[in-house]
């Protein structure tokens, strides 16, 4: 991760860079995951889990939680980065050169939305999908068969939708079988890009308000994660702060 500015938060590297910096041609595989508040809880309980984060590529700050510790644990202000975000500077890449994609993951109605947007939005951009069933843990068959419709396409990035945190152990269990320079998990974003699920408009991400609306849109799907893993995130935090000033201790950042 030399190449890009990080700074440590909890146990993690967190990416502090400019997306711009996050070409297509990598040295190394490069995986790319995303930290919020929820993944952070779920991963304090989740060791496996938490060695996949810990072991990204690249791991992005998606969530005014995790931008709100930063400024409280390591005194700077850090920019949120979403999937989404990074998935739009990517087709951007992709478009320009001719590349091409892989999303694997979500249903065929969500995929085929992306097919067809993609088609307006980034003509020049090759398009391969894969659904895989719909089922709580794979077998080796169905992983072997999702291994070899990516290699078979060969796309210059790999989209990956399941949910955290399967998508993210999914990925790192199979990524030396994949021959894809940039692979990243970002979930929800399928569905927001396909139009099945809307996204909020700028206005609302703009005042860090984004939970909020999603949780109004989505409350049976989404309270949990707010309502729950909120209030628990903000208590670990301030435990953390208050540990900090106790043992008078800063955190060391890089610059």
């Amino acid at each position: 991760m030399d190449k890009y500015r990080t700074l440590k938060l909890f146990d993690y590297d967190i990416f502090n860079s400019s997306l711009s910096n996050i070409g297509l041609k990598q040295e190394s595989q490069c995986v790319i995951n995303t930290l919020n508040q929820y993944s952070y809880v779920i991963a304090e309980k989740d060791s496996e889990f938490k060695t996949v984060l810990t072991n990204s590529t690249l791991l992005l700050p998606d969530g005014v939680g995790i931008v709100g510790a930063v400024k409280i644990l390591v005194g700077e202000r850090i920019k949120k980065i979403a999937g989404a975000d990074l998935h739009n500077h990517l087709l951007k890449s992709l478009q320009q050169v001719g590349g091409s994609c892989f999303y694997l993951g979500s249903s065929h109605e969500t995929l085929a939305g992306i097919r067809e947007r993609l088609s307006i939005e980034y003509p020049a951009i090759k398009v391969g999908v894969y659904s895989p069933p719909f089922k709580e843990t794979f077998s080796n068959a169905d992983n072997e068969d999702m291994v070899k419709h990516i290699n078979e396409f060969k796309p210059d990035v790999l989209f990956v939708g399941m949910t955290a945190p399967k998508q993210e152990k999914w990925v790192y269990k199979h990524k030396d079988k994949l021959n894809v320079d940039i692979i990243c998990s970002i979930g929800a974003v399928f569905d927001f890009y396909s139009e099945t699920v809307k996204r909020p408009g700028k206005f609302w991400i703009n005042l860090g308000l984004e939970w909020f609306i999603r949780l109004l849109h989505e409350p049976n799907h989404l309270w949990r994660r707010y309502l729950v893993y909120g209030p628990v995130f903000i208590y670990l935090v301030f435990k953390e702060k208050i540990g900090m000033r106790n043992k008078g201790q800063k955190y060391l950042y890089d610059k």
